[in-house]
């Protein structure tokens, strides 16, 4: 038997996600994409990273959201 998630608002998680201690630190946060989509929607979330003035970047499924307004350099 599989148990279903617990359901959360796009509101209650977007706080939690920009209230937790990295985030409120200028640090770096990953979620899932498929969260992301599933809850608050690909287009709100882009916008709140925007309005924030953050930057985020996708991989393997995965969102990683720089909580700062640093600028982002490529190592390679």
């Amino acid at each position: 038997m599989t148990t279903l998630p617990v359901e959360i608002s796009a509101e209650r998680w977007l706080c939690q996600l920009f209230a937790s201690r990295a985030a409120a630190s200028g640090g770096i946060v990953r979620r899932s994409l498929r969260d992301v989509d599933r809850i608050v929607g690909r287009t709100r979330f882009l916008h709140e990273i925007e309005r924030r003035g953050f930057r985020a970047v996708e991989n393997a499924g995965q969102v990683v959201i720089f909580c700062n307004r640093d600028p982002i350099r490529p190592l390679h």
